[in-house]
């Protein structure tokens, strides 16, 4: 959604590196850019205004100038200024103190009011609630049909005692005031705590659609009232935004579609313009496609920070904590990494969702935002079914796959035998990184982990202390010889190994080494 605006501050700001102070030139430049990059992104003009305004005032004072590095600070200022406009802090849903929460939805016809409802009641169920849907938007065709069939994937009951409309021309029987305060008497009855009423829209604001809203919200009192906005409508979203606020008095926002390609202005002006903050983003078709909205982390995406935080809950909420247990002994007792445990790696990985939006969510991501955009989303069922082609048997000893075996492997999973040696070549370096973990508890390669010699240094790598070459003249080394004969003759003393500093207890004085005055005290002599 902001890959625009992200792309535009970015560039803006590179511009800014390795300057150690900043003129006023510099930051009017850098403000101007990033009104043109807001502009384009279909931001509201009084909030382009208001938001360059205060960054410019910022950046003139005293936080800047005296700042060690401005360009991070310029950074900083423009960052906490997006959190601002986004709604500063996190908002949740407040619930009611005695009876039922009711949620009261309400929006434009098209803006995924219905589909919302039922991510909203999976989301809330997901915390342990247990809602219930209210079917009130008996205008549109089939919208009571679609709320039961989104209810039913959610696994939230749906209270529809009337069917709605099934055609444009059909006048639609039952009242919706009636409906929704049937629906909570119901989930009172039921022992619902939340009830998610969902609303008519229209293809415009009107008068009929606004009264009826009202009318709603007086009879059922809701808890919260949640103005859902398609992040794609641009500079109208404003004005549809301030005319349901007239209208139903909203309490909080909800962003939809904001996985599209669109410029995203929306979600930078309604909640600055109304003063209400965004409290949840649908982020694709999916129910599981839902989040509450942090306006932090939100702005960190659009500078391309990343949300580490958002990608961490995700691992959290789906990650098997089983399976997590069982490579953690595997580790632990050294054992095998196989096919079978790289497959339920990328099966955990799966659940995680969309490949493509967990990357979006590292840092600098925006770098490489088209190879992520050519990145294959089924390239990790071509992976199972590669390994399921195989045996039990070769998933454990993958080594006795021949030519034969991988032939008959591609033919079984539908792929080219390219991407079957592909698969085991990945595997192969997987399987030696997580061998060299499980040996030495950390990454190979660090100093005091397995493969390093004496003061970090890898056996035979290229800091590991080097022996001093032979000559190459015969009368040259031969005489180096007869001196290193001479030498242990002599009886001078080797270096013992096994205690402290490489020396042995005891035989050990250390005035015979050429040490600093007073170290030998530290050592422990005499």
């Amino acid at each position: 959604m902001f890959n625009s605006l992200s792309d535009r501050l970015t560039a803006t700001f590179k511009n800014l590196r390795g300057k150690g102070r900043l003129t006023e030139a510099d930051v009017d430049a850098t403000v101007r850019e990033i009104r043109r990059a807001l502009l384009d992104a279909d931001v509201a003009v009084p909030v382009v205004r208001e938001f360059t305004g205060r960054v410019r005032e910022r950046a003139l004072g005293a936080e800047v100038s005296g700042a060690l590095n401005p360009s991070q600070q310029i950074v900083k200022i423009v960052n906490e200024e997006l959190v601002e406009i986004l709604g500063g802090e996190t908002r949740r849903i407040r619930m009611a103190k005695t009876g039922p929460t009711v949620i009261m939805l309400a929006g434009l016809q098209g803006a995924g009011k219905t589909t919302l409802a039922g991510k909203l009641a999976k989301w809330m169920k997901a915390q342990g609630h247990s809602p219930i849907l209210v079917a009130c938007d008996l205008q549109r065709p089939n919208a009571v049909t679609q709320l039961q069939v989104v209810g039913k994937r959610a696994g939230v009951p749906v209270f529809a005692p009337h069917p709605g409309a099934t055609s444009e021309l059909e006048h639609p029987a039952g009242d919706p005031v009636a409906v929704a305060r049937a629906g909570v008497e119901e989930a009172r009855q039921k022992l619902h705590d939340v009830v998610i009423v969902d609303t008519a829209g229209r293809l415009g604001v009107d008068a009929d659609m606004m009264e009826q809203a009202r009318q709603i919200r007086r009879a059922i009192v809701p808890n919260e009232v949640l103005f859902v906005i398609d992040s794609m409508i641009g500079q109208d979203a404003v004005n549809t935004a301030t005319a349901f606020d007239e209208g139903v008095n909203f309490t909080g926002i909800v962003l939809s579609k904001l996985d599209g390609d669109a410029r995203g202005g929306a979600a930078l002006s309604v909640s600055s313009v109304t003063g209400k903050p965004v409290m949840f983003a649908s982020t694709g078709e999916s129910l599981d496609d839902f989040e509450l909205f942090h306006p932090d982390r939100m702005a960190s995406r659009i500078l391309d920070m990343g949300d580490v935080l958002s990608l961490i809950e995700q691992a959290e909420k789906s990650w098997d904590k089983e399976e997590a247990a069982r490579m953690a002994k595997k580790f632990a007792d050294q054992e095998d990494f196989t096919l079978d445990d790289f497959l339920a790696q990328m099966q955990q990985i799966r659940k995680m969702g969309s490949m493509k939006k967990m990357l979006m969510m590292m840092p600098g991501a925006q770098n490489i935002r088209q190879q992520l955009e050519q990145f294959d989303e089924r390239e990790i069922d071509r992976v199972e079914a590669i390994v399921r082609s195989m045996t039990p048997h070769e998933r454990v000893a993958p080594k006795i796959i021949n030519g034969s075996r991988r032939a008959r492997i591609a033919r079984g999973s539908g792929v080219h035998v390219s991407e079957v040696n592909g698969l085991l070549e990945r595997f192969a370096q997987a399987q030696k990184m997580m061998k060299k973990m499980a040996q030495g508890g950390g990454m190979p390669g660090m100093p005091g982990m397995p493969g390093m010699g004496a003061g970090g240094a890898r056996k035979g790598g290229k800091n590991a202390p080097k022996k001093k070459a032979r000559s190459g003249n015969p009368a040259k080394a031969a005489q180096e010889l007869r001196e290193a004969e001479a030498r242990r003759a002599a009886g001078t003393k080797a270096v013992p190994t096994g205690a402290a500093f490489g020396q042995q207890s005891g035989d050990f004085d250390p005035s015979e080494l050429n040490l600093p005055k007073g170290f030998d005290k530290f050592l422990g002599g005499k």
